[in-house]
């Protein structure tokens, strides 16, 4: 059973038992501090040894009604991911769709994941080895905290005080609903330009049950903790996010500019 965790900024985390009591008990979607607004970010995909591995971008557009975000890498080797979520920012961040397309041999997998605020799930996944093709349709109950593809967007608008727990839908490839805590573990000083700033760090542990952690430590797929880290000096930005973006190794999301062809 392989545990996928689709989230990011998208990113898909892995799973773990969380280790410190959230701050909320009941599922309550998290708060607008900061409303997101219209963004074309450069990013890089990097192994957690610092070597490069995609060029990426952000796109984020706002419509009438809705955020639309936009995650996608394009590797060296033909692979692709690509993460879109579409969600309101009504007082609370509330997901209303999420769309995942990973392909090529930078994955075990090729797979594709639509999930809807209602609930209705449809995955598609094919083995590297040219198996046949298996689907997964149906629908799930939602607490109104799922933020697949959001958990950068929620970590810009956590404070430094307390950890936070969430809801993500977890792929096994068949879903699984799982809390998620967001847990402030210190900060860390980082240079822009000319001038260091302060990134506050957070760790991403999953909850999971006690047969489903059983099962994952049984079979050796128990993976490290993931990282995000935010600066927060008046209006906050992401800077980094190291973890893995699916049931793979750890990687590294950074910011990066435009180069200039000499």
């Amino acid at each position: 059973m392989k545990i996928l965790l689709l989230l990011a900024p998208s990113v898909v985390f892995a799973l773990l038992v969380a280790q410190q009591p959230a701050r909320r008990v009941a599922p309550a979607a998290i708060p607008v501090r900061y409303a997101e607004g219209t963004v074309h970010g450069f990013i890089e995909l990097r192994t957690a040894a610092d070597s490069f591995l995609a060029d990426g971008d952000l796109l984020q557009t706002v419509g009438d009604s809705a955020v639309e975000s936009r995650l996608l890498f394009h590797f060296r080797d033909s692979s692709v991911f690509q993460e879109t979520v579409t969600f309101t920012q009504r007082g609370v961040f509330t997901m209303q769709r999420y769309h995942l397309v990973q392909s090529g041999p930078a994955f075990a997998d090729d797979l594709e994941v639509t999930l809807t605020r209602s609930g209705e799930y449809d995955v598609k996944t094919r083995s590297r080895g040219g198996g046949e093709e298996k689907r997964y349709t149906g629908t799930l109950t939602l607490p109104p905290d799922v933020y697949n593809g959001m958990i950068i967007t929620i970590a810009k608008n956590l404070t430094a005080q307390s950890s936070e727990m969430v809801h993500v839908v977890a792929f096994t490839p068949k879903p699984l609903v799982i809390k998620l805590e967001l847990v402030p573990s210190g900060t860390q000083r980082v240079i822009v330009g000319r001038h260091a700033e302060t990134a506050q760090r957070f760790t991403l542990k999953p909850t999971l049950g006690l047969v489903v952690r059983a099962v994952a430590q049984l079979r050796g797929q128990s993976p490290p903790d993931s990282h995000v880290w935010i600066v927060t000096d008046g209006v906050p930005a992401f800077v980094r996010f190291q973890g893995p973006l699916y049931a793979g190794p750890v990687w590294r999301i950074n910011l990066t500019s435009p180069k200039w062809p000499t």
